[in-house]
């Protein structure tokens, strides 16, 4: 009986120092797979160089260039050169000398442009979640004609936002339905104030959708019965919503957030074409697209700079803001 056990094992064990035919197949397969994936990854690789890194690289290499035309010192043409760090500090010190900077002086138009960019995206990404959280926890709900409304949510989202800008720039204008609404004698793109509550209100309009429907599929994957659980053991509706919907929510709100901040810092559209800037609502995109026209060294340096505080902001949020809680959601480790 122990000789006929062993012969099944005896006819599958390979001898000393030789790989098994099925190992071995099974290892080939698999550097093929390796080799197809390679090959199959190397043209969106090589796009991505192209259209994503050798603008960036190429734009700080500029930043340090000196801008082509006359030179004020000498009064000659000046094929531009070399420039240090001379295009940064102009933009950040130019002037200033550890004081306030003139107006008019790039330190001041640079300081004001990022205290306005600030300003649009703390006030829209705030009434944006407090927005998008409420519309989400409604269409969260069963009832009859949800479909339509989640598919209306959508329009302000899907139109071009150059066609929001000047939808509202009609709807604030002196004329407009906004005064004739209110009966009020508003000059809403004439004065600073009311120019950037209007930027406000039509960005949180088209946007507020964006937050809306991220906020949703985070509240869709909460199971009916935790909430019923809770329901049982006498959890209130605050207490259902402070303990069990945030911090199950969180890892898509604060995706969310991070998605919005970024764009908000971007804002370029609705101001240009509401405003074109004027009224101190000119955002740094604003700002290094009107210095394109002096120079493009110095706007590649502004550009940069630009990149770098949207870059810092993007790393507090992931770093210590909890964005990156969906990559630890999977592992139960999400703050």
């Amino acid at each position: 009986m122990s000789t006929e056990l062993q012969k099944p094992q005896t006819a599958v064990t390979a001898p000393s120092g030789h790989r098994m035919p099925g190992r071995e197949s099974a290892d080939r397969k698999q550097v093929t797979q390796g080799r197809w994936a390679y090959t199959l990854l190397t043209p969106t690789l090589v796009l991505l160089a192209v259209v994503i890194i050798y603008p960036v690289v190429n734009a700080i290499i500029m930043s340090f260039q000196k801008d082509s035309g006359l030179d004020p010192a000498t009064g000659f043409f000046s094929e531009g050169g070399p420039a240090g760090v001379d295009n940064y500090t102009h933009w950040i010190l130019q002037q200033c000398g550890g004081a306030a900077c003139p107006p008019g002086t790039l330190g001041a138009q640079f300081w004001n442009s990022m205290a306005t960019t600030f300003f649009f995206t703390i006030v829209t990404v705030a009434l944006e979640t407090v927005l998008g959280f409420w519309m989400a926890v409604i269409m969260a709900r069963t009832f009859r004609g949800r479909s339509l409304i989640r598919a209306a949510v959508l329009v302000p989202w899907a139109i071009p936002t150059a066609v929001t800008a000047k939808l509202w720039f009609f709807i604030f204008a002196f004329e407009g339905i906004a005064n004739k609404l209110f009966n009020t004698q508003i000059l809403w793109t004439g004065s600073e104030w009311p120019a950037k509550w209007a930027i406000v209100i039509s960005d949180v309009w088209k946007t507020t959708p964006f937050m809306a429907l991220l906020i949703l599929a985070g509240l869709q994957l909460i199971p009916d019965e935790v909430y019923e659980a809770a329901k049982v053991d006498g959890a209130s509706a605050w207490q259902r919503f402070t303990q069990i919907t945030l911090p199950l929510v969180k890892p898509a709100l604060m995706v969310a957030i991070l998605f919005r901040v970024l764009d908000a810092l971007r804002m370029y559209d609705l101001p240009a074409i509401m405003t074109a800037g004027a009224n101190n609502t000119s955002t740094l995109s604003i700002l290094v697209v009107d210095q394109i026209r002096q120079g493009f060294n110095t706007a590649a340096a502004l550009s940069t700079i630009t990149f770098i505080v949207i870059f810092l902001v993007a790393f507090i949020f992931v770093r210590f803001l909890g964005a990156n809680a969906v990559a630890a959601a999977g592992t139960g480790k999400a703050k």
